[in-house]
């Protein structure tokens, strides 16, 4: 007999009821679909199994049972019923704290690769009872789940999951898990879910410091103006030096002093990032350049457009030409 067989038999053995609900999942979440929302529980979808705290109440049951036998005592087998209709009452009610509650996906934010993305989701309670402890996490979770809340009686609650992003693209929720251990704790009831939620992950920005290249035609993020022989832009006093073509022979009647023409050369005030400024570096790490260089130029307010292969983006300014900027290095190379 192999290792794997052995584990599964020890693992059943040892742990019975996370055995069980294992087994459940397996089956559950393979018919789990995505939805837009709202998804409502029905009761047909929540799983019910006791506890730790569950198993040993029953167990404690059993012998209290036993003993009332062994001895004929009456007061004995009351409390014993009375106790197991207790729990049995509390069965019934943390099955129906899921029923009918209603999922809704939040708002999806955008981040940057390397943080840690945050995935809101709203529960809705559209019963005349309140639902406590309504408890979401992510399937394989620690034992604390990573967000619980109570929800008044037609209200509901927006919690939120952790999620990381380690790579730039569209980020997918997945499957989470919707479960409460309300009245008793005694049993543990759930189910899994799965909305239509994606977020969007930038490329991580490149550490600050490194310029984009500023020529005629291009603009730079200290765009200005350089001598050169475009445009006229005044007079100036004669220096030694300057050639005779210089002199503006017109004002001399006028002029105490020789004056000289001044040309200079105007860089564009429209920054262009461009992908092909960037030719020692590999794709992920132009993408992180070119998305520092956004921030930078957002952040002095100079205007920007990005030249990406097979995409152009016009000069623009602001968070909506941010966002179409930042979304098409995202998405560069991928289908949005």
């Amino acid at each position: 007999m192999s290792a794997m067989p052995i584990r599964r038999i020890a693992a059943t053995l040892l742990h019975p009821l996370r055995a069980a609900q294992a087994r459940i999942d397996a089956w559950v979440m393979a018919r789990v679909k995505r939805q837009p929302g709202p998804i409502a529980i029905p009761r047909h979808r929540v799983y019910i199994l006791p506890t730790r705290f569950g198993a040993g109440f029953t167990l404690m049951l059993l012998v209290m049972l036993l003993g009332a036998m062994n001895y004929s005592n009456s007061m004995a087998f009351l409390l014993t019923f009375l106790l197991a209709g207790l729990g049995l009452v509390g069965m019934h009610h943390t099955h129906a704290n899921l029923v009918n509650l209603q999922l809704r996906a939040g708002v999806a934010r955008p981040l940057f690769a390397g943080e840690t993305a945050q995935v809101e989701v709203r529960i809705d309670n559209p019963s005349l009872q309140p639902r406590l402890s309504i408890a979401l996490a992510w399937p394989r979770a620690a034992a604390t789940p990573e967000a619980v809340a109570d929800l008044p009686a037609q209200d509901g609650a927006l919690l939120t999951l952790t999620l990381p992003a380690p790579r730039r693209g569209w980020l997918r929720a997945g499957v989470f898990g919707v479960s409460t251990e309300y009245p008793l704790g005694l049993f543990h009831a759930w189910t899994w879910a799965e909305l239509d939620t994606a977020l969007l992950v930038f490329p991580q920005p490149a550490p600050p410091g490194r310029l984009p290249p500023g020529t005629a035609g291009h603009g730079s993020l200290d765009a200005g103006q350089r001598p050169g022989q475009d445009e006229f832009s005044g007079l100036r006093a004669y220096q030694r030096g300057d050639t005779a073509r210089a002199i503006h022979w017109k004002s001399l009647p006028k002029s105490p002093q020789p004056l000289v023409k001044q040309f200079h050369e105007t860089l564009d005030q429209d920054l262009w990032l461009d992908w092909s400024a960037l030719p020692q570096l590999d794709t992920e790490a132009r993408l992180s350049q070119l998305t520092r260089w956004v921030l930078d130029a957002e952040t002095l307010q100079q205007r920007y457009g990005l030249r990406l292969p097979g995409h152009v983006i016009a000069p623009g300014l602001g968070d909506a030409h941010r966002f179409q900027c930042l979304k098409a290095l995202a998405l560069h190379g991928a289908e949005a």
